[in-house]
C-alpha cells in the first residue's frame, strides 16, 4: 500500500483504501462495499461507496502502481504478455457496457459487462498489469448514456483487439521490454494487433481460427488444410505446461509461411493426443525460433486463465456492484493489486524453498487464509454486528417506503 500511497491527496481515502484492499482479499462469502465495510470495523457503507465514487485519486495511476510493482518481483527475461477478456454477469441495462453479448464466463450469449486483460506472464508468477473496459457500439452511439455512466462523451468504439494494442502500447511506453505476445483467435485474427507487434519487434504466437487462410510457397491454403498435409513425422510431442494432473503433453508441428514482410512467420499446430482435436497459432519472430520455444510462449495462454480465477476467487474482481465507469476502474485496479500481493509473495516464498519435506509449496490461496486468519483477521464485539443489523434493516425500510410511493404515484 505504500507504492499507491502517494495517488492520494488526503490520508482519510488512502487509509480506507487499504481496509478495502484487506477487505478483498478476505474470506467474506460476498464481497461489496456493505460487507466489506462491515467486515473492516466501519459503521456504514458510506466510506466505502464514497472511496470507488467520489473521492480523489487516480485509479489509472495506481494501475500503473500496480504494473511495475507486478514487472519489479516477478521479472523474467523470458516473460510473456498474455491479453484476454472475461464477462461478469449483469442484470439491467444501466451498469456501464452492459450489453448482451457473448461471454466465454458463460460460453454463451448473456446481459453482461466484458473487459480485455493484459497479464505479465513469467516463471515466479503471473499477475494482471493492465486492464480496459469493452464499451461496445450500443454505448458509444448514445453520448447521453455515456455521460450518465461516467465516461466522456466523446468516447469512441474501440474493438478487443484495438484495446489490447493499447495495453501493450502502454507496457512498452513505461519502458518495459518483452520478446512475446500470445491470444486467442479475437486478436489472432486482427492484422492490424499483428502489424503493430512487428513494427515493434515483439513476437507473437496469437490464436486463430481452422478457415484463417495462410500463404505457403506453393500458394494460399487454409489452415486445417495445411494441417491435414503435415507428415507423420513432423509431429513432436512436448509438455504445454504442467496441470493440475501433471504434464500437458500435446502433439505439435510447425509449418513456415512465405509473406512478403521481414522477420519469420510460422503456422504452429496443436493436437490433442487423445481426442485429435487441432488447435492452430500464427506466429512471427524476427529471428529463427526453435519449435519448443513457440511451444512455451502458445501454452503461457493458460495462465490468464488462473489468472483470473484467482483474482475472482481471491480478490473479488467479479463481485463490484457499481455502474459508473469511475467506480468500475477503481474496484478492478484494487483487486489486481490485491492478488499481485499474493502473486508475489507465492514467488518470494517459491524462491526461498521454505516448504518441508511432504508439503508442496505456499499457493495463493493458502497464502490469503494464512494472511488473513494470522496477520489481520479483525475481531468485533456483538454492539458492532448488532449495529449493521439495525442500518441493514433501515436501509431495506427506506427501500421499500421508496418503492411503494413510486409505485402509488404511478398509478395516480
Amino acid at each position: 500500500m505504500g507504492r499507491i500511497a502517494g495517488r492520494f491527496t488526503r490520508y482519510e481515502p488512502r487509509l480506507r483504501a487499504g481496509r478495502f484492499v484487506l477487505g478483498l482479499l478476505s474470506d467474506l462469502p460476498r464481497k461489496n462495499c456493505w460487507t466489506i465495510a462491515e467486515w473492516a470495523g466501519e459503521a456504514s457503507p458510506h466510506g466505502m461507496q464514497h472511496l470507488l465514487c467520489r473521492a480523489v485519486w487516480d485509479a489509472d495511476a495506481v494501475r500503473d502502481d500496480v504494473r511495475e510493482y507486478v514487472v519489479e518481483h516477478l521479472h523474467d527475461e523470458a516473460a510473456v504478455l498474455v491479453v484476454d477478456e472475461t464477462g461478469d454477469m449483469k442484470k439491467g441495462t444501466h451498469t456501464v457496457g452492459v450489453q448482451r453479448q457473448y461471454t466465454g464466463t458463460a460460453g454463451r450469449i448473456e446481459n453482461s459487462q466484458v473487459a480485455v486483460y493484459l497479464v505479465y506472464a513469467g516463471a515466479r508468477g503471473h499477475a494482471a498489469v493492465d486492464r480496459e473496459l469493452y464499451i461496445p457500439r450500443s454505448w458509444t452511439c448514445d453520448p447521453d448514456r455515456c455521460r450518465a455512466a461516467g465516461l466522456g462523451e466523446d468516447t469512441a468504439f474501440a474493438t478487443k483487439p484495438e484495446l489490447a494494442r493499447t495495453m501493450i502500447e502502454r507496457f512498452w511506453g513505461a519502458g518495459h521490454r518483452v520478446g512475446w505476445v500470445t491470444g486467442d483467435e479475437v486478436y489472432g485474427g486482427n492484422p492490424k494487433l499483428r502489424s503493430a507487434l512487428e513494427e515493434r519487434g515483439i513476437g507473437y504466437v496469437l490464436a486463430v481460427a481452422c478457415s484463417a487462410e495462410m500463404t505457403t510457397r506453393a500458394g494460399a491454403f487454409r489452415a486445417d488444410t495445411l494441417a491435414a498435409k503435415v507428415p507423420t513425422r513432423a509431429w513432436q510431442k512436448l509438455s504445454a505446461g504442467r496441470g493440475a494432473k501433471g504434464q500437458r503433453f500435446y502433439d505439435w508441428a510447425v509449418i513456415d509461411l512465405a509473406e512478403a514482410a521481414p522477420g519469420r512467420r510460422q503456422l504452429l499446430i496443436r493436437r490433442n493426443r487423445t481426442t485429435g482435436e487441432l488447435a492452430y497459432y500464427r506466429c512471427h519472430s524476427a529471428e529463427p525460433t526453435p519449435l519448443a520455444a513457440l511451444v512455451r510462449v502458445a501454452s503461457s495462454r493458460w495462465q490468464v486463465e488462473e489468472t483470473f480465477q484467482a483474482e475472482k476467487g481471491l480478490a473479488g474482481l467479479d463481485e463490484h456492484q457499481v455502474r459508473r465507469y469511475p467506480s468500475w476502474a477503481r474496484w478492478v485496479t484494487l483487486a489486481m493489486l490485491a492478488h499481485a500481493f499474493l502473486a508475489v509473495v507465492r514467488a518470494d516464498e517459491h524462491d526461498h524453498n521454505l516448504a518441508p519435506y511432504g508439503l508442496i509449496p505456499l499457493s495463493c490461496n493458502e497464502i490469503q487464509r494464512l494472511f488473513i486468519t494470522v496477520a489481520v483477521q479483525p475481531l468485533h464485539g456483538m454492539a458492532h454486528r448488532l449495529s449493521w443489523s439495525d442500518w441493514r434493516r433501515r436501509h431495506q425500510e427506506r427501500s421499500r417506503t421508496s418503492h411503494l410511493r413510486r409505485q402509488a404515484a404511478s398509478q395516480t
